[in-house]
């Protein structure tokens, strides 16, 4: 089964009641995977970074402005990567790293912020070269609830899938990319040539 639920339904309210649905995710999700290949994934954002990405979020979409709200919302959710109880997969593509949200600063923080966390107990973080041969055809990002569904989001609408044998195709797909991504020194090396890519700007 596929459900699709428009943005500006989802966020009639703003950005903070959406945020609250992802922190129960999240906490009930204690083995989640995610592949983002043009973005940092929001669990690990900084506060300037997901501040960036929400504004443009409420401007585009033309909901409610609580954007401070929402930031708060994202930040809190964070702490599941510190809890010990939760693991996640995350992909990275390369082009995530250099995909420009907010500028230098905003970029030079966050690289900082994946570099301090890439070790921590509750996360695995890949980043995908991108020159990396990858055994699946590409595809936008997406993330697991655990066992039960796979969530993307689209330009005007949030899409999630239940059907089993859609699962399983994606859990499929999540081991080529992982199989074709940088892990550990690998990774830290990519995320440092971005972090050197935007100290120069």
């Amino acid at each position: 089964m596929t459900s699709m639920t428009p943005w500006q339904q989802r966020l009639s309210t703003g950005t903070e009641d959406i945020q609250d649905e992802v922190i129960r995710w999240y906490q009930e999700t204690p083995h989640g995977k995610g592949y983002v290949p043009n973005m940092i994934w929001g669990t690990l954002q900084t506060e300037a970074y997901a501040t960036v990405i929400l504004r443009r979020v409420v401007d585009f979409l033309g909901v409610p402005d609580d954007v401070p709200a929402g930031v708060a919302k994202r930040m809190e959710r964070q702490q599941v990567l510190y809890d010990g109880e939760h693991h996640y997969d995350v992909i990275l593509g390369e082009q995530a790293l250099y995909t420009n949200v907010g500028g230098p600063e905003v970029m030079r923080g966050q690289m900082e912020r994946l570099l301090r966390d890439i070790d921590l107990p509750s996360l695995t973080l890949g980043v995908l070269a991108t020159t990396a041969e990858v055994g699946v055809v590409p595809m936008p990002g997406f993330n697991t609830r655990g066992d039960d569904s796979v969530h993307y989001e689209l330009v005007s609408s949030g899409v999630d899938i239940t059907d089993p044998d859609e699962l399983t195709l994606h859990y499929k797909a999540f081991a080529a990319l992982s199989s074709a991504a940088s892990y550990g020194d690998a990774a830290k090396d990519l995320i440092g040539k971005a972090l050197a890519f935007w100290s120069d700007k």
